[in-house]
């Protein structure tokens, strides 16, 4: 007997600032600028909209898909994250300098129960 399932749950993808993991993109961001902004990311932006082109940024790995097509021409390596959300794990060129790094907090053993 086989059985066939449908993968309904998806990995958040992992944003990451030249290699340094930063967040975890999930349904509450708008768009990558919005998440980037959440975690103090540092990045200059203008029309939000993807008309100016202000925010555009190097992908060092990883791809975006648009909610509105980008009015400025990118290079193939380049995203606008006033208007894009992550595919899958990301990896951008912008300094990690001031934002808050995601790390991975270690397990706190739960104390046993006293015997009364």
């Amino acid at each position: 007997m086989t059985l066939n399932y449908k993968k309904i749950l998806h990995k958040a993808p992992i944003v990451s600032l030249n290699g340094q993991p930063v967040l975890l993109f999930n349904q509450q961001h708008i768009s990558l600028l919005d998440a980037l902004e959440q975690k103090s990311v540092k990045l200059f932006s203008e029309c939000r909209n993807g008309y100016c082109g202000a925010c555009k940024t190097k992908i060092n790995s990883g791809s975006v898909t648009y909610h509105t097509e980008p009015l400025v021409s990118l290079e193939g390596d380049e995203c606008l994250p006033c208007c894009c959300m992550p595919d899958g794990d990301l990896d951008l060129d912008l300094p990690a300098d001031g934002a808050q790094v995601v790390r991975a907090t270690p397990k706190q053993k739960i104390p046993e129960a006293a015997n009364i």
